[in-house]
């Protein structure tokens, strides 16, 4: 096998891991457990924040792009590769900054398989991979992300309803 298929089994085979279980660093986020010790005020309210705005826009618009502009004509692997390098590393990084290493370890990986790809139908299943596998990881920082404080920052039009 290549490298881009061992990427795209190792993402599969993750994603179904963490399919039902939350994933450890995750669990730890949401108890306030952060390696880097990273948060304001010495709290981790603002890394859950991020953390959820980083797993979506990686998912929903990164990833989903590329695999859009792929599918172009015209679209050129070599781009797209220093489209991964430039942002998917640097949002794997940031993961571990804010308190995801496992994430971050797994968004390395892509970007790995990614660069490793020889044609764009390589580029695009195992960027497929990666935005399932981000996909279940935003799903599960949302179920720890603690919602009722939202509450307290009701809507200033009272006409509008939740």
């Amino acid at each position: 096998m290549s490298l881009v298929h061992d990427v795209i089994a190792e993402l599969d085979a993750e994603r179904e891991r963490i399919w039902l279980t939350l994933p450890e660093d995750v669990r730890d986020l949401g108890n306030g457990i952060i390696p880097r010790l990273t948060g304001p005020k010495k709290q981790y309210f603002t890394s859950l924040l991020y953390a959820d705005g980083e797993a979506r826009t990686l998912a929903d618009e990164v990833l989903w792009g590329l695999i859009e502009i792929s599918r172009k004509p015209g679209a050129d692997l070599d781009t797209l590769k220093m489209v991964v390098n430039q942002i998917v590393d640097y949002k794997a990084d940031f993961f571990d900054f804010v308190g995801l290493p496992l994430i971050c370890k797994w968004t390395h990986r892509y970007a790995e398989g990614a660069r490793a790809a020889e044609s764009l139908e390589e580029f695009r299943e195992v960027t497929g991979a990666a935005l399932s596998y981000m996909n279940r990881v935003h799903m599960w920082i949302q179920s720890v992300f603690p919602w009722g404080i939202a509450s307290a920052f009701p809507r200033a039009d009272a006409r509008q309803t939740a």
